[in-house]
């Protein structure tokens, strides 16, 4: 692009010195013809009116090129504005596809951050929901709470709890409420204060979890994950048998 400058200074450099070329020839040729064909004392002898119409006749062919100088003047100068405003067009397109790819870089930073304090908070929660499904299942199970689980069947679930393993209480309850009529399974969770207060605890809890992972997930995989768990499964149990009763059993007000 700065040699097509350079080039078209040039050519706009030869036109002005060709009109000024062509202005001197002709200022020659004028002077010369009333020099020895009119005379310049006969010329200025000529009434005033004469002799400005004699030099407006000469001065015409100067101004056409004059105006045709000009043109061509114009012309370069828009060109080179043209030129001038698309390049600025240009950087201003290339600037804007930064700023777009700064945009979605920021957003998806942004994004995986969310997703790596979700993945945090998921455990957090998912331990806080397990020791809420200990107590539902200790509620109804244990033999001191009239249920007909050992205490060595018990035994074994509190060893995998202890060894990180947050969602075997949630398990048990599950393999309880699918093996059960469904108005054992609504016992399970809402036939008492106690357990209605445990049972909408635990759902208040998996929900807010739910709308995190809404938050952090456009795609719907994250939050597909997080209801496919064991905690997710015992979530989606309750809130059927909260929303959808089986027929005699009523929620019982937790205390």
């Amino acid at each position: 692009m700065p040699d097509a400058s350079l080039r078209e200074a040039h050519h706009l450099d030869r036109r002005i010195l060709l009109g000024l070329a062509l202005t001197a020839l002709w200022l020659s040729a004028t002077f010369a013809y009333i020099t020895f064909s009119v005379g310049w004392r006969a010329f200025f002898a000529l009434p005033p009116s004469e002799i400005g119409s004699t030099l407006e006749g000469f001065d015409s062919p100067l101004a056409f090129l004059r105006l045709v100088l000009g043109l061509f003047l114009q012309q370069s100068e828009l060109a080179q504005n043209s030129r001038a405003l698309a390049l600025q067009s240009e950087a201003l397109q290339k600037s804007a596809e930064q700023a777009e790819i700064q945009a979605r870089a920021i957003h998806a930073n942004e994004l995986h951050a969310r997703q790596d304090t979700f993945v945090d908070l998921n455990a957090l929660v998912t331990r806080q929901l397990g020791i809420i499904a200990v107590l539902l299942y200790l509620s109804s199970q244990a033999m001191t709470a009239g249920g007909s689980v050992p205490p060595e069947k018990l035994g074994e679930f509190w060893t995998q709890l202890g060894a990180g393993d947050s969602e075997v209480f949630t398990r048990g309850l599950l393999a309880l409420g699918n093996a059960q009529p469904p108005q054992q399974s609504f016992a399970l969770f809402f036939s008492t204060p106690t357990r209605t207060r445990h049972s909408e605890t635990y759902l208040a809890a998996f929900s807010r979890l739910l709308r995190a992972a809404e938050g952090c997930d456009p795609d719907g995989m994250i939050r597909d994950a997080v209801l496919g768990s064991g905690s997710g499964r015992l979530y989606q149990m309750m809130t059927r048998l909260r929303d959808d009763p089986p027929e005699g059993a009523r929620v019982v007000p937790a205390g």
